[in-house]
């Protein structure tokens, strides 16, 4: 394998490129003027940045090394747009243009509109839309009763409550102790995530964050958000630790299963990672749980054999069945949020030449009656762009490893050198290159593909 560096061209060197910022012409260090179009032939060009994610970005290089010939840049634009450009990047660095008007030769690791997954309230009513129209699917009842709502100040929530809050409302004063948890739509790593059981205390909620000024250094530990800022929230039932949610040795936990999303449309997960937390104390957001380190988290495999605390008997025991069963139900409910966002081509629109990978978090609730004995129910609660895997900790690597192998198997390697017979008969449901396919849908573009 031959990998290079590409660095900001010199003077010093021999051959010509355009510089990023001028149109003068300035020398390139790889490759003359003669021999240009024979080289780029000769290899794939991937733009590998991830300024912000160290760990993602040695991932993606290791997996490129199954490749062959690589030439691997840090930047663009470049001089001359190769046969074959791979842009595995972060998002901010991914020039989206390319992606549009060239898709035969260009291919990224984004969709460039995917906001009916990435922002909770544009979630929560892409779901609420989807299940109004197809009323028996699995989304009716894989995820918590939610308002979304937006407002810049305190004083708004008057009119919420003789609006879209008006059902909360009635339920907050004929209900006592019930909670509720309040997410920012476009926020991340459990910033403005707030509970509450009352209407006073919401108001004082809002009413902190509208305290808050870009001027103010915030403390360690603060995830107090500004709500003007941000001004769209959703509200959701939350499901305590009495009442509904697991928890294996004596800590709650949440499902984050890694899905990967290749061209138009097939979707992949990798239903391996669990997180045992008990999140101060009762949010499971693994950036909140980083003074715990590995303890946190935990394959969901490693819970076989863990007491259901909840359970009526002591004895209750996570079994493989019950792994199998949750598992299938992933499946069921990540192939209808994917067909619902489809559904909402404003703010989806999958790409054949793109693929991405996100977080997606479940929360696992206990039902009292099953085929098997112990059911479990899941519920969604939000899908993550650009996950934080360095919080997966030393342990779980080659987890991480194999998952960045499989993605370059699947969805990088055709772009290279063909899509295999191996990969055609991939039927849904089945598990090959350790992911699950979950659906398998030809969505038609406006650009002939």
């Amino acid at each position: 394998m031959s990998t290079k560096e590409r660095s900001d061209c010199s003077e010093s060197h021999p051959g010509m490129c355009f510089t990023a910022n001028t149109n003068a012409i300035a020398p390139c260090p790889y490759v003359t003027t003669a021999n240009c179009e024979d080289a780029l032939s000769q290899r794939l060009v991937a733009l590998v940045s991830w300024p912000a994610a160290p760990r993602t970005d040695s991932l993606v290089r290791t997996a490129l090394t199954n490749i062959g010939q690589v030439e691997l840049l840090q930047s663009l634009p470049i001089a001359l747009l190769p046969p074959k450009l791979l842009q595995w990047a972060a998002y901010d660095s991914i020039d989206h243009s390319l992606t549009a008007t060239e898709p035969s030769r260009v291919l990224s690791s984004a969709y460039t509109i995917r906001k009916a997954l990435i922002r909770k309230h544009f979630l929560a009513r892409c779901i609420r839309s989807y299940v109004l129209k197809h009323h028996q699917s699995v989304l009716a009842t894989s995820v918590p009763r939610t308002w979304d709502i937006e407002l810049s100040f305190a004083h708004e929530l008057d009119e919420l409550w003789h609006d879209e809050l008006w059902d909360l409302g009635e339920e907050l004063e004929t209900s006592p102790g019930r909670w509720y948890i309040l997410k920012p739509g476009m926020a991340d790593a459990g910033m403005g995530i707030r509970l509450f059981s009352s209407k006073d205390t919401l108001r004082e909620i809002f009413e902190e964050f509208e305290g808050r000024s870009d001027d103010e250094e915030a403390e360690s530990g603060d995830t107090s958000v500004i709500t003007s800022q941000l001004r769209h929230f959703v509200i959701q039932v939350f499901t305590s630790h009495v009442n509904a949610a697991e928890r294996f040795r004596g800590h709650k936990f949440h499902l984050r299963t890694y899905v990967v999303a290749s061209g138009a449309l097939r979707p992949y997960d990798l239903p391996r990672r669990g997180n045992d937390k008990y999140l101060l104390p009762h949010l499971t957001n693994t950036s909140l749980q980083i003074h715990r380190g590995e303890e946190g988290v935990r394959l969901f495999d490693e819970l076989i054999g863990c007491h259901i605390l909840s359970g009526s008997r002591g004895d209750l025991l996570l079994s493989e069945l019950d792994i199998a069963d949750i598992k299938e139900q992933m499946a069921w409910i990540l192939a209808d949020v994917f067909k619902a966002a489809v559904e909402q081509p404003v703010h989806f629109q999958v790409l054949p030449n793109a693929f991405e990978l996100y977080g997606v978090d479940f929360l696992v609730s206990h039902v009292q009656s099953g085929s098997h004995g112990a059911h479990f129910q899941l519920n969604i609660l939000e899908v993550n762009a650009e996950p934080a895997i360095e919080l997966t900790g030393r342990r779980l690597t080659w987890i991480l490893e194999d998952l960045f192998k499989s993605i370059q198997v699947v969805c990088i390697a055709p772009f290279v050198g063909g899509v295999s017979d191996q990969l055609n008969s991939w039927k849904v449901g089945e598990v090959r290159y350790n992911m699950q396919k979950c659906l398998d849908m030809q969505v038609r573009g406006g650009m002939g593909w």
